[in-house]
């Protein structure tokens, strides 16, 4: 486990020309309020897996009938432009590797818009199948991830469609500032349902959107008290590199098993979130998170290796952010087995 202590935190300098996360919360409550299949998720315990008084698991699995968090993203961004009278007839298009996809198909079909998802050659027939029974034009292009994402831009261009990342990037920040706004809901949620302020705050990341959501909403609503720390593949260590070096930086390495956090740069969005509002920043490696997978089913919380990364990262740091007895630690149970 790589660790690396935050040198930016509560600090408002941006190490990105992008805004800072929304914690708007009521705003997102009442915009996902008109999506038929919304509703709050559970907060479980799952004090067993760790040596700490409480650890909150917020369990992300069922949300919308769409098997995780992602859910809330691109369904909340189309569901404001319902809002505003644009979304019925236009034509959203991303690039997905997962279930970033499935929440821009279904909000489409919720909401009388459409859908074209680019994927690689790489993801599986049963994901493509998926998206196509929610309403999407699936279109295999590129060897990876992002090939299929400059194949979603050249064809928004190309198209008038309007690309729909869950990233965000020089010159395309206000897209997925609602898209991260949308992922506010999660953590709304889990301050209501803990019994007390946690003491520790495990989030992890891809791009960043879900923990940089998270973790401007936890600081916005319990201040300085949690120490929050970001988890990242060994293999993609884009947010804690980019925090090490003042400024957004792409990284290298090999394909990871946490393949929805295997992302090589970060959100820009994110990045200045998390520089601001995460103490730690670790990494845990392909084989820690796939070891971890039985005792998270044991425990009823079957997931994946990248859905767990952040229990995992509590499991692995005994002794280490303060983590003791007394400990109250929440986390995110991000997806349900791939």
């Amino acid at each position: 486990m790589q660790h690396f202590h935050n040198p930016h935190r509560g600090t408002t300098v941006s190490l990105a020309d992008a805004p800072f996360p929304s914690v708007d919360a009521q705003a997102v409550a009442a915009r996902l309020a008109r999506c038929p299949q919304h509703a709050q998720t559970p907060l479980v315990s799952a004090t067993g897996l760790a040596d700490v008084a409480t650890l909150w698991v917020k369990d992300e699995r069922g949300r919308m009938g769409l098997g995780s968090f992602k859910a809330l993203g691109a369904a909340y961004v189309i569901a404001r432009d319902a809002e505003d009278g644009t979304a019925r007839g236009r034509t959203y298009v991303t690039a997905s590797a997962g279930n970033h996809g499935m929440s821009v198909a279904a909000g489409a079909r919720i909401f009388g818009a459409k859908s074209v998802v680019y994927i690689a050659e790489t993801v599986p027939a049963v994901f493509a199948d998926r998206l196509a029974a929610e309403g999407a034009r699936v279109v295999r292009e590129g060897a990876d991830y992002a090939a299929s994402m400059a194949a979603a831009q050249a064809a928004a261009i190309q198209n008038d469609w309007t690309l729909l990342s869950d990233s965000s990037w020089d010159g395309y920040t206000a897209i997925p500032y609602r898209l991260m706004e949308g992922y506010v809901q999660m953590a709304a949620e889990a301050a209501e349902q803990v019994a007390e302020v946690p003491t520790h705050i495990f989030l992890q990341a891809g791009v960043g959107g879900l923990a940089g959501a998270v973790a401007a909403f936890a600081r916005h609503v319990w201040g300085d008290p949690p120490r929050i720390i970001v988890v990242e593949p060994d293999a993609a260590p884009a947010l804690m590199e980019s925090v090490r070096a003042g400024r957004a930086v792409v990284t290298e390495g090999p394909d990871s098993n946490m393949g929805r956090l295997d992302c090589k740069e970060p959100s820009l969005i994110a990045l200045n979130g998390l520089a601001r509002d995460a103490d730690d920043f670790v990494t845990i490696t392909d084989a820690e998170a796939e070891a971890a997978l039985p005792a998270l089913a044991d425990a009823g919380l079957a997931t994946s290796p990248s859905g767990g990364a952040g229990i995992v990262a509590v499991m692995l740091g005994a002794g280490m952010f303060g983590l003791d007895a007394q400990s109250r630690v929440l986390c995110i149970l991000s997806e349900g087995p791939a």
